[in-house]
C-alpha cells in the first residue's frame, strides 16, 4: 500500500504546505472550510501561451496554478526534454528547418501509426535546441500563435529549476507534476524514461515525501516500477473506459481505464499508486454536470483525484457548460464557471487546467459560497 491519504499521512502534511490552507485529501467534501484542491497548470498556461514553454510555466504560477506539468520524453542521446508526444511536426517548427527534412518518417507509437512526422527520439538535444515551439492547436487558439518560434524546448531539469525560482520569487511553494510520456515506446527505443527520472528528482532533493512533486502516467507498469525506486505520491491517469493502457495491451492483456475505474479497480491502483487522475466525464455526467460516484469510490480506496482537462474554450466544455448559442466546437468561451464549480462540488482534490487563473477565481469563489 502506498501512502495514505488519510489520517494526517506524510502526503496531507506536504499539502497542508502548499497557499490557500490545506489541501482536500479524500475527504469527499465536507470537512475543513479551509481545504482548497490544488490547481494544475496543464502543460504551463496552455490557454495563453504555447504547451511546455518556459514562458507558460512561469505564466501559470503566477496566475495562481500550486503545479506545473511536464511532459516527459526522451531525445536519441537519452536526455529528458517537454513536449506533448514524441512527435514534433505539431509543437515545433521543424518543418522550416531543411536540414531534417530527410528525418520526416512514419512510426508506430503504441500501436498506432504516427505518418510523416519528425520524432523526438531521432534528434540529439543539441539539434532540438536549434527548434522552438509553436502553437499545437492554431485554429483554436489564434491568439498563441503571437508566440510561436520565440521560445526554445526545454530540458526537464529547466522545468525544475523554473519551478524553484518561481518558488522563490512568489513566495510560495510551486510544484511540479511531470508525466512519463509513452514509456513503452520509449524502452523499445532503448530510452527509458524511469531512471533519467529518478536521477533528475533525486539530484534536485525532489525525492521525498515531503518533496512537492507528484508523477504520473497512462501506463501502469512503469508507475509500479516508480512505487519501488520514487517516495513522491504516484498518479495513475485514464484515458476513455474503453481503452487498454498500452504497457497492459503490449503484455497481451486486457483491461481497461473502465475496469480500473471501478471499485475493485481503484483499490488495486491503491496498492501502487497514491492517486488517480481521470479524464472529467468520469467525474462529472456529460450532459448534467451532476456527481458521478467515481470521487467517492476513489476516495474510499484512498486515492487523490485530480481530473483533467479545465479549459474555457466552449469546443472543450463538457455538453452541460457549453454555451448553446454558439456552435458545440466554437473556440469562444463557454460557461466554464459552471463545469469548474460541478466538479468542486464533486469533491476533487484538484484538477488540470490550461486556464489556471479562471481555475483559482472558481476554486476561490467556491470555497466563499
Amino acid at each position: 500500500m502506498r501512502l495514505r491519504l488519510l489520517g494526517g499521512s506524510a502526503l496531507v502534511a506536504l499539502l497542508t504546505l502548499l497557499p490557500g490552507g490545506p489541501v482536500s485529501a479524500g475527504t469527499g467534501g465536507g470537512g475543513d472550510d479551509e481545504a482548497r484542491p490544488l490547481v494544475v497548470g496543464h502543460r504551463g498556461a496552455s490557454g495563453y501561451r504555447p504547451e511546455h514553454t518556459l514562458p507558460g510555466y512561469r505564466l501559470a504560477a503566477r496566475m495562481g496554478a500550486n503545479f506545473i506539468e511536464p511532459d516527459l520524453v526522451s531525445t536519441k542521446d537519452h536526455v529528458l526534454v517537454v513536449r506533448h508526444e514524441p512527435q514534433l511536426g505539431e509543437t515545433t517548427d521543424v518543418a522550416l528547418h531543411p536540414e531534417f527534412a530527410a528525418r520526416r518518417t512514419t512510426k508506430v507509437i503504441d500501436g498506432t501509426e504516427v505518418k510523416d512526422n519528425w520524432f523526438v527520439d531521432d534528434f540529439t538535444y543539441a539539434e532540438l535546441r536549434t527548434l522552438h515551439a509553436k502553437e499545437r492547436i492554431p485554429a483554436i487558439r489564434q491568439r498563441n500563435t503571437l508566440y510561436d518560434r520565440r521560445y526554445h524546448i526545454p530540458t526537464f531539469q529547466q522545468v525544475i529549476d523554473v519551478s524553484k525560482q518561481l518558488s522563490r520569487e512568489l513566495h510560495r511553494t510551486i510544484g511540479i507534476y511531470p508525466e512519463t510520456k509513452h514509456p513503452t515506446y520509449f524502452d523499445s527505443r532503448g530510452l527509458s524514461l524511469e531512471e533519467p527520472l529518478v536521477r533528475a528528482l533525486t539530484r534536485a532533493g525532489l525525492n521525498g515525501p515531503m518533496a512537492p512533486v507528484f508523477v504520473q502516467s497512462f501506463e501502469t507498469a512503469n508507475l509500479k516500477e516508480l512505487n519501488r525506486r520514487l517516495k513522491v505520491p504516484l498518479v495513475q491517469l485514464m484515458d476513455a473506459p474503453a481503452l487498454i493502457p498500452a504497457d497492459v495491451r503490449a503484455a497481451g492483456g486486457t483491461t481497461t481505464y473502465g475496469e480500473l475505474a471501478t471499485p475493485a479497480g481503484l483499490r488495486s491502483i491503491a496498492d501502487y499508486a497514491d492517486g488517480v487522475g481521470p479524464s472529467k466525464d468520469y467525474v462529472l455526467d456529460r450532459a448534467t454536470l451532476a456527481p458521478t460516484p467515481f470521487v467517492a469510490d476513489a476516495h474510499r480506496a484512498g486515492l487523490l483525484v485530480h481530473p483533467y482537462t479545465f479549459r474555457n474554450e466552449n469546443t472543450f466544455l463538457l455538453p452541460g457548460a457549453k454555451n448553446p448559442v454558439f456552435p458545440a466546437d466554437d473556440p469562444r468561451y463557454g460557461f466554464a464557471f459552471k463545469e469548474y464549480k460541478a466538479a468542486f462540488a464533486a469533491g476533487v482534490d484538484g484538477l488540470f487546467s490550461d486556464n489556471p487563473d479562471t481555475a483559482v477565481e472558481a476554486r476561490e469563489s467556491f470555497a466563499s459560497r
